[in-house]
């Protein structure tokens, strides 16, 4: 397959990332994500880096080309066009947040509308057969719906028999019980109670006796990608890590040290039964 050019930004960015923030980009471990420009990923920023949390689960899942694939959750559909891009598949981008005409100018706009499809709906309200899917994706989303019990149910059922789930979320190193630890009190919003270890969501999965687990794990060093990606997004004024909430996440993170704070990748297939 040829592919196209890389996404550009709908017009250039006023800021000059540092010598420091280019290294960051450069990682490394995210080759891929490395030859896209960063100033189209911060005009869609919508949280961590979102290309390197994809090119991770991507390396877990290694997907043959022609692939159908849902992204849940999928934000400004940035994900989205990585997988159509990267992997030569059918990817459905659903998101609650982002109207579905938004995200299909955004996809329109990268030569990819032939293979992505943007599709505005809830986690729990999806518009597919059932069996229909081989992957299911989401990246910083799931823990907002799927840490309820019967979900995986629901979920499943648009996976072919053999068809793989894989999520990518913030996490934490241990369950916190009770209070949260005193570096984190400063910073703790409610919501981060849905932030569980990787070892909670294989119990969470294998448990229904829906999907068999085939790896749950937790990103070296995430914390600091996480911090590295908060530095630029303030730098740049872009995304929800600019101002305010950007210094607030960054200080979080340094308080922690990733002692609590980290992210988790959880795969898993259906049972062909």
């Amino acid at each position: 397959m040829t592919k196209l050019p890389y996404p550009k930004p709908a017009s250039p960015p006023a800021y000059k990332l540092t010598e420091e923030m280019q290294g960051w980009l450069n990682n490394p471990s995210f080759p891929r994500s490395a030859a896209y420009d960063p100033a189209w990923v911060l005009e869609n920023d919508m949280g961590p880096h979102v290309l390197w949390m994809t090119e991770w689960a991507l390396q877990a899942l290694r997907p043959e080309p022609g692939l159908r694939i849902l992204d849940l959750g999928c934000g400004r559909a940035v994900s989205s066009i990585f997988l159509a891009r990267e992997c030569d598949a059918q990817v459905w981008a659903t998101d609650l947040w982002i109207p579905a005409d938004d995200n299909q100018k955004r996809i329109d706009a990268t030569g990819l509308g032939l293979q992505v499809t943007s599709v505005h709906a809830e986690a729990h309200n999806l518009p597919f057969d059932e069996d229909f899917f081989d992957v299911i994706i989401s990246i910083d989303a799931y823990q907002y719906f799927g840490t309820d019990d019967l979900y995986l149910g629901y979920i499943s059922k648009f996976l072919k028999p053999g068809g793989t789930l894989a999520i990518v979320v913030p996490s934490v190193t241990r369950e916190i019980a009770g209070e949260p630890p005193k570096t984190l009190q400063p910073f703790w919003e409610w919501e981060f109670c849905c932030f569980h270890t990787a070892d909670w969501w294989q119990r969470h999965w294998a448990k229904t006796g829906l999907m068999d687990v085939l790896s749950a794990d937790v990103l070296e060093d995430g914390w600091q990608r996480w911090q590295e990606w908060t530095h630029i997004s303030d730098h740049a004024a872009a995304g929800p890590y600019s101002g305010v909430v950007g210094r607030q996440t960054a200080g979080m993170l340094e308080a922690d040290q990733g002692e609590y704070l980290c992210f988790s990748r959880v795969l898993a297939r259906r049972s062909l039964c």
